[in-house]
């Protein structure tokens, strides 16, 4: 499946407050290696930015001032990420503010264009429960160098998400794998266990004697009611 490393930054925490995204940036995935092939875009928010998001992100109006609104790269947005499996940190931020924008501009939720969304804060305090598990300390704990992150960009942070998603879902892919693994022994096996389905087995007298035996016993614990005695005792007998 095509999967998306996925990470916005944006002037604020609440989009039914004013706040844009002002960058968007998603990197592809298939059968777990980065292919190459992604999407990086900023944007003008037509608002401030205000210094406490700065500095998060290290993102001035200066920078974005030329940019184009998100509405005129809406629709780039969507082809990119239509059919895909995203993978984000915090997910339901991400997705708040883009089905926020998309929404506005008369386009569908997020989930409408992609399969599905895999939140991998969510897959870490499942698995490191009441450690922290920020983008940060699961590149510490994973040892995943991020010594080039100044700041909090949209691209780098799919990219250490890349590692950090690797490394949470490494027991998973090797307990698939040994599946697989059985599952192809066991077809082997199978093909190696030739059974004739022509054979045909002739029960001898003295065989169908201890048979009718048997029914009698059954059919005396059942007072008259042994379903197969009935059925087969004149045949048998005859």
């Amino acid at each position: 499946m095509r999967q998306l490393l996925l990470d916005t930054e944006t002037t604020g925490f609440e989009p039914s407050e004013g706040h844009r995204i002002i960058e968007f940036a998603a990197l592809e995935m298939i059968d777990r290696k980065l292919t190459g092939n992604s999407l990086h875009l900023y944007f003008n928010p037509e608002r401030d930015i205000p210094q406490e998001a700065t500095n998060v992100h290290g993102i001035t109006m200066e920078q974005v001032a030329n940019e184009a609104p998100f509405r005129e790269r809406v629709d780039e947005i969507l082809h990119y990420i239509e059919g895909a499996e995203l993978i984000i940190h915090n997910a339901k931020f991400d997705l708040k503010f883009l089905d926020h924008h998309f929404l506005e501009l008369g386009k569908k939720n997020t989930l409408e264009y992609a399969v599905n969304a895999i939140d991998t804060l969510m897959m870490a305090r499942k698995k490191f429960p009441g450690a922290k598990n920020s983008l940060d300390a699961l590149c510490d704990r994973f040892r995943i160098d991020r010594s080039n992150r100044t700041y909090h960009g949209a691209l780098i942070d799919c990219e250490l998400l890349g590692f950090v998603f690797l490394e949470l879902t490494k027991e998973q892919i090797s307990l698939l794998a040994d599946e697989e693994v059985k599952q192809q022994k066991n077809k082997k096996t199978y093909k190696q266990i030739n059974i004739p389905n022509d054979i045909v087995v002739k029960v001898s007298a003295t065989e169908l004697d201890a048979h009718l035996e048997y029914l009698k016993v059954l059919d005396k614990a059942s007072n008259g009611n042994c379903f197969w005695f009935n059925q087969t005792k004149d045949f048998i007998e005859s």
